[in-house]
């Protein structure tokens, strides 16, 4: 019987490599499904375009799908005004489903469109609370209970999120973190001359969940040190980020780029504000320093403190993250210890891949794992 695995998100194929990623390319051609990627709209390079129309093209074995639109001078996601030209055009594209399809939804704002295809499983995979970022769409959440209702499966990305999806009524949604492939991460450390400066890094995304006064506090406090910014700037303006003459940008890196650029750091740092956009969060990056042995030192994200106590050196202002940057150095160099070994261990991106694709293909773990249970 053809089985179909179908994923719409908010994040392109070509983007930050994260979750969506990491599980479609281990749940899709992989396993001998067919594989699609929906996207949000993007522009018409061609500025005479005068219409919406479906663009496909074929990518690491996976099926890669947006509308094409108009340039309207801003940004257009799973919008309101787009979403009956997917309704319409997707199930053309994509046909009626011939055996198992299942639909995999990143954004409750693509709820319309996943259930225009007909799905014999439609799945919520909860990674980020989307309502909270910063020029959040305003019917997000109305359609986080929509989609949250409407789910046949719903997966929640980290432990506060879960609490909050349970708050929200589906009592049964699965707890299931991100992960990492530890083996991507394992590079030589380049050497180091004398004359060079340590380097303790930041790499994802740039956006407001950073604290760009403790980055800049940070880089005064350690001019001996040089701060590494690695990843695109996203919803923020750049010419906010914090100017000194020991902070680098070094902007978006691809995924095969990321085990070198952190390799050359001797400390991971994650200066997150603590606000609304960072409540829910879940840092999938905190595994991939960890894969690559790097120290890491971060504010106080509810998520971070719980999941990784005496592993992360937490922090709460600059002067804290100048002690401890100067405090770890050295430590990449050194063997992990047993229970970062044993945290790694059980986030391995396959490990995960395999319990989602029981629960999801075959009807496994119909009872909800407690919090952390899987994962402590």
């Amino acid at each position: 019987m053809r089985c179909e695995l179908i994923v719409l998100s908010h994040l392109r194929w070509d983007w930050v490599w994260q979750r969506p990623q990491q599980l479609l390319s281990r749940l899709g051609p992989a396993r001998e499904r067919t594989a699609w990627f929906i996207e949000e709209p993007m522009n018409s390079p061609d500025p005479d375009t005068t219409r919406e129309r479906l663009r496909a093209e074929t990518v690491d074995g996976i099926n890669r799908a947006w509308l094409e639109i108009p340039d309207p001078g801003h940004y257009v996601g799973f919008f309101d005004d787009v979403m009956p030209k997917y309704v319409e055009l997707l199930p053309e594209l994509i046909g009626q489903p011939e055996g198992e399809r299942v639909v995999w939804i990143y954004t409750p704002l693509a709820l319309e469109a996943a259930l225009a295809l007909n799905p014999t499983t439609l799945v919520y995979d909860v990674m980020d609370d989307l309502a909270a970022f910063k020029d959040a769409a305003p019917e997000l959440v109305v359609r986080q209970r929509q989609a949250l209702r409407r789910a046949d499966v719903v997966f929640a990305g980290g432990r506060s999120l879960h609490r909050s999806v349970v708050r929200q009524g589906r009592p049964d949604a699965h707890l299931i973190p991100s992960g990492v492939a530890i083996e991507h991460y394992a590079v030589e450390r380049p050497g180091r001359t004398g004359g060079e400066r340590p380097v303790a890094g930041y790499v994802g995304v740039l956006d407001e969940r950073l604290d760009l006064q403790l980055i800049a506090d940070l880089a005064d406090a350690v001019p001996d040190w040089e701060i590494r910014m690695i990843g695109p700037v996203i919803k923020i303006d750049p010419a906010d980020l914090p100017q000194r003459a020991n902070i680098s940008y070094l902007g978006m890196q691809a995924y095969t780029q990321l085990p070198q650029r952190m390799a050359e750091l001797d400390v991971a740092i994650m200066p997150f504000a603590l606000n609304e956009a960072t409540r829910s969060i879940s840092p999938t990056k905190t595994l991939e320093y960890l894969a690559a042995g790097l120290p890491v030192v971060s504010t106080r994200v509810p998520d971070v403190v719980a999941d990784f106590p005496g592993i992360v050196d937490l922090q709460d202002d600059a002067a804290g993250f100048a002690e401890a940057i100067r405090r770890l150095r050295g430590q990449a160099e050194l063997p992990q210890s047993g229970e970062t070994r044993r945290v790694l261990g059980m986030h391995h991106w396959d490990e995960i891949a395999d319990r989602m694709d029981g629960i999801v293909f075959r009807g496994a773990a119909t009872v909800q794992t407690a919090p952390n249970e899987a994962f402590a």
